[in-house]
């Protein structure tokens, strides 16, 4: 019991600077929500039940297109599907004695920075430190949600469109870093502009949603990626910062 209150008690340590950035990038979703029709207590929820930016953003321009459930239940499984493969490599991180029900409750609270935090842990992975940062971060999420939408629905239009602007900065933030880094990572990114403006501009794909289109060449777009330049399997090397601690023997 020592070691799982002490795991929580690290996660929620571990989660607090995730929480912060999740509500200011949530507040930004708020309002791309807010121009979707999205009510803050259905913001709420969205948020709660979707723990990805780029997911409920492909979400709620989905809402604002009027597209089909089918489309949107696509468009969210192309833009989450990383996080497959991040459950996977977290469970080789957990106990094998490690019941189901904590499994999938470690798998329904994995986002970037919390399956970041918890892979890096030395040993194998207490549950209760997870639960510990999702109880911080996520609610932070949420909030942040609708906090947005309220601010949509009290700030003048022209604040409104600004704020807006803010959403694209993070997206920039996710891809600049990455493009310097890898060649092959900037070059999809250029290829992907060219090609999303072409299609847009093509007739033959005008009965295709926004979001369908956006779909679409994801898949096509990242698969042939993955094909021509596959990702070399070199040694990992894990640089450990974190002490041992009492809850890495559960």
């Amino acid at each position: 019991m020592n070691r799982s209150k002490n795991a929580f008690i690290n996660g929620i340590r571990d989660g607090i600077p995730i929480a912060l950035g999740y509500f200011a990038v949530a507040f930004s979703l708020g309002i791309v929500a807010k121009k979707a029709g999205l009510t803050p207590i259905q913001g709420f929820i969205s948020s709660i039940l979707n723990h990805a930016s780029a997911g409920e953003y492909a979400e709620f321009t989905v809402i604002m297109a009027n597209a089909s459930y089918f489309e949107m239940a696509f468009v969210i499984l192309v833009t989450n599907i990383r996080y497959l493969l991040m459950s996977c490599a977290l469970s080789q991180r957990i106990d094998s004695e490690t019941s189901l029900i904590h499994r999938f409750l470690v798998g329904f609270g994995i986002t970037d920075e919390i399956f970041g935090i918890s892979i890096a842990r030395v040993g194998s992975l207490n549950p209760y430190y997870s639960y510990g940062a999702i109880a911080i971060a996520i609610p932070s999420w949420s909030l942040g949600t609708a906090m947005g939408i309220v601010a949509g629905n009290i700030l003048p239009t022209a604040i409104v469109s600004a704020l807006s602007v803010a959403l694209y900065g993070m997206f920039v933030a996710i891809i600049i870093p990455a493009a310097k880094t890898d060649k092959v990572v900037c070059g999809v990114i250029i290829i992907s502009f060219l090609v999303s403006f072409a299609v847009s501009k093509i007739s033959l794909f005008s009965h295709l949603s926004d979001s369908m289109k956006i779909s679409l060449l994801t898949v096509l777009i990242a698969g042939a990626a993955a094909i021509l330049f596959p990702l070399r399997e070199d040694e990992e090397s894990h640089t450990v910062t974190d002490k041992e601690d009492p809850e890495y023997d559960a």
